[in-house]
């Protein structure tokens, strides 16, 4: 079904809220078209393209409620699995704002994976996921350096191909751009045909493939070679933690770290930082009425369950997004960052997110 238009969807909603309290309109909007409900965004799959045999570009075209990424942003994925929800998260791979709207994602199946799998080799178009607030500072700067430096492996070159579709998308002039990959063997490379191709056709962009089978790892010896000028580049690397750690090491005796970007796949946040003396608020939960006052150091998750509320949740840590609600009012603290979010709407993580003030759920 067509999504409806922007303006009618509007009026819609505005008209048939006093008719559906306490319930939203988007509430029954959802059950006609998940890509209707601006509470709990949705994207359906438009396409699927295999890139590699383990991985595959999932195209989604957004509903109500997307609020856009910046390139090299990541974004939480809900998959329903056997009446289960099952939250991960994928680098963006498209380039922001294009004139379709459409979003891409580039999945690998992880071996033993769960979800890899289903999304990356049993996803057909038509396919609706659930969709969280595009996340992540592995950002270019609105400000470029002249020159600049990727350095990848694995799944590592998906963030940074968000970032080069991006600057293809730039007017001139563009920096001088020397992107350095890494893969076992070149069917395993993701991108390796585009980026080849884009190599020929654009003059500020330098590709060069390694593979590790039979050729060693990717080291920062190897930089002195194949990137000469790497000192006077700004630099963003993404991949394996050995890899990371020896790009750390290599800029940080060079005195550069401070010129060297790095997007790690973690397993686990970052520990939340000491906020006792900081103001909490009163917690209303809509839907269930429940009303408590919560300090401004524990997670909203065990504030809601201490209030009799059923949370949705799943790995407590901040990994899985399981535990994603929609914010209807207030301000809220990320627990791992110190960040504030006040914007209506946004999905917000309850395990890792506290009260920054008085603060109302949809739930």
């Amino acid at each position: 079904m067509p999504a409806l238009p922007a303006p009618l969807s509007s009026l819609l909603t505005a008209t048939t809220s006093w008719l559906t309290s306490p319930l939203a309109p988007d509430d029954y909007l959802g059950l006609i078209d998940p890509l209707l409900d601006a509470h709990c965004p949705a994207g359906r799959v438009t396409a699927v393209r295999p890139e590699t045999p383990d991985a595959t570009t999932l195209t989604l075209r957004p509903g109500r409620g997307w609020s856009g990424h910046r390139a090299g942003q990541y974004l939480p994925i809900g998959v329903e699995m056997d009446g289960v929800r099952h939250w991960r998260t994928y680098s963006l791979t498209s380039a922001p704002g294009r004139a379709d709207g459409l979003l891409t994602i580039t999945v690998k199946a992880a071996p033993g994976g769960r979800v890899s799998p289903r999304l990356a080799h049993r996803t057909p178009p038509g396919t609706v996921l659930r969709l969280g607030p595009a996340q992540g500072d592995f950002v270019l700067p609105d400000s470029l350096a002249s020159r600049i430096l990727l350095v990848t492996a694995g799944s590592g070159i998906t963030p940074v191909m968000g970032m080069l579709r991006a600057l293809m998308r730039r007017r001139a002039p563009h920096p001088d751009v020397v992107l350095l990959h890494s893969a076992p063997r070149a069917r395993d490379s993701i991108f390796s045909a585009e980026l080849h191709a884009a190599q020929r056709r654009l003059s500020w962009l330098t590709y060069d493939e390694h593979h590790t089978r039979p050729h060693r790892r990717l080291t920062p010896d190897a930089l002195e070679r194949l990137c000469p000028d790497w000192r006077e580049r700004e630099s963003w690397a993404c991949g394996p933690a050995a890899l990371l750690d020896a790009l750390e090491d290599r800029w940080e005796r060079a005195g550069l770290r401070e010129r060297l970007h790095v997007e790690r796949f973690q397993l686990a946040p970052v520990l939340p930082p000491d906020l006792d003396a900081a103001p909490g608020g009163r917690v209303l939960f809509t839907r269930s009425g429940a009303e408590i006052a919560a300090d401004a150091s524990t997670p909203l998750l065990a504030v809601g369950e201490l209030a009799g509320v059923p949370m949705p949740y799943g790995c407590r840590r901040g990994i899985c997004f399981g535990c994603l609600l929609p914010l209807t009012y207030g301000r809220v603290r990320d627990l791992r960052t110190g960040d504030i979010s006040d914007r209506t709407g946004q999905l917000i993580q309850t395990c890792v997110s506290a009260a920054a003030g008085p603060v109302s759920l949809d739930v």
